[in-house]
């Protein structure tokens, strides 16, 4: 237990890193921008390589990694690789209704989760 908690804290300060270091280089190629460019691309190419170590992991035996790439690397990166990942897994195993479920609910809910968070915190700290 404690080895895999170590594998997946350390996964995820790379991932952590390698995301700020993308929208580093995002902000530089592309300059200042009113459209969240860089966790939009970060998202994406987080999901893509959700999806190809997944297929990987079933095929090459390779799941064991999974605490490390999945949770820590790809969780740091971007938990929308996650998120996707579940999603998919629903819509895949024919169930529809769940995945477009689970999809509105996240981005509705989560989206109301930080408002709150933002009104109670600014009617407090005010």
């Amino acid at each position: 237990m404690l080895g895999t908690l170590a594998s997946v804290a350390l996964g995820g300060a790379l991932g952590a890193s390698l995301r700020y270091l993308a929208g580093v280089a995002i902000f530089r190629l592309l300059g200042p921008s009113s459209f969240p460019v860089a966790i939009l691309s970060v998202n994406v190419v987080g999901s893509f390589l959700m999806g190809i170590f997944v297929v990987l992991a079933a095929q090459r035996g390779l799941t064991y990694l999974s605490p490390f790439i999945m949770t820590g690397l790809l969780g740091g990166f971007t938990t929308f690789s996650a998120f996707s990942l579940e999603a998919v897994t629903l819509y895949e195993r024919g169930d529809v209704t769940h995945a477009v479920l689970y999809v509105a609910l996240s981005v509705g809910l989560s989206i109301a989760g930080l408002m709150a968070g933002l009104l109670l915190a600014r009617g407090l700290l005010s």
